[in-house]
């Protein structure tokens, strides 16, 4: 699968990113909570970014920045 780094909070691989991909969908890398009370089937999981990495998103208009992948 083809990944483009949409906007990440900084510039090594171990921060929260978000990603699109080439079947129009993101993909968003941030940290797994254990404390969020929901009940989710086994092939699904949540993780948590910063609501700033969704504004700076929206507002460089859902552009990608470089090739990942």
């Amino acid at each position: 699968m083809r990944v483009r780094k949409l906007v990440s909070t900084c510039d090594i691989k171990d921060c929260p990113t978000i990603y699109a991909t080439a079947r129009g969908t993101f993909l968003v890398q941030g940290e797994t909570p254990a404390d969020h009370g929901l009940i989710l089937p086994e092939h699904e999981a949540v993780v948590e970014i910063p609501i700033e990495l969704v504004l700076d998103l929206v507002r460089k208009g859902l552009h990608g920045e470089q090739e990942s992948q």
